[in-house]
């Protein structure tokens, strides 16, 4: 890579953490581009390179958050001895609750503005290389399994909504049950609903 490339991604870098760092201190009404854009020490010509408006920084900046925690958890699956596709995804899914148990902050920009179709499409443009190992990851998955899935993106869907939901109501206010209370039930749902999914 060369010196100007370097720059280019340095100064993308700054804008990325700057913008979440004042989205999640001050909100995202309350932050604006000229406050990202002094604080991360760059030109404002240089933000409109890289984002439409705050909107899209957010849009994708949530998914690039949310595909660094899939690779995060993914990475410590490697260090596990889980050879069924069940048991891989929840562990995954409980890696990913526990650390969002951790950073309440992250949970709550995550969660507020998550969609699925904001999530695709920011996946489809994404920020950096690691955003596309998402996708890569869990087609891998998919086909370590030994399984055929009918409408396996479906199915990722599902199970995102639901451990994103339930899990954030957990989280947030211990509603209906605390965190730990709650694995359990997601474990046995998201189990059914992989099943369910498993073409014989």
């Amino acid at each position: 890579m060369g010196k100007a490339d370097q720059n280019k991604k340095a100064k993308l870098e700054r804008l990325l953490n700057t913008s979440f760092e004042l989205f999640t201190s001050k909100g995202l009404n309350k932050t604006s581009i000229s406050d990202i854009v002094e604080r991360a020490g760059v030109a404002k010509g240089t933000f409109y390179l890289y984002f439409k408006d705050k909107y899209d920084i957010r849009n994708r900046l949530i998914a690039h958050k949310s595909s660094q925690l899939f690779i995060q958890a993914h990475e410590a699956l490697s260090h596990e001895n889980l050879t069924e596709f069940d048991d891989r995804l929840i562990f995954i899914m409980n890696y990913a609750l526990d650390s969002l148990a951790t950073n309440k902050g992250l949970l709550s920009f995550i969660y507020k503005d998550l969609s699925w179709a904001v999530f695709k499409k920011a996946l489809n443009t994404n920020v950096s290389n690691s955003d596309d190992e998402f996708v890569t990851i869990y087609n891998k998955m998919l086909e370590e399994s030994g399984h055929k899935f009918k409408d396996p993106e479906v199915m990722l869907f599902i199970i995102i909504e639901l451990v994103g939901s339930t899990g954030y109501s957990a989280i947030m206010y211990n509603d209906p049950v605390s965190l730990e209370e709650l694995k359990p039930h997601l474990e046995q749902t998201v189990r059914g609903i992989i099943r369910n999914y498993i073409v014989e």
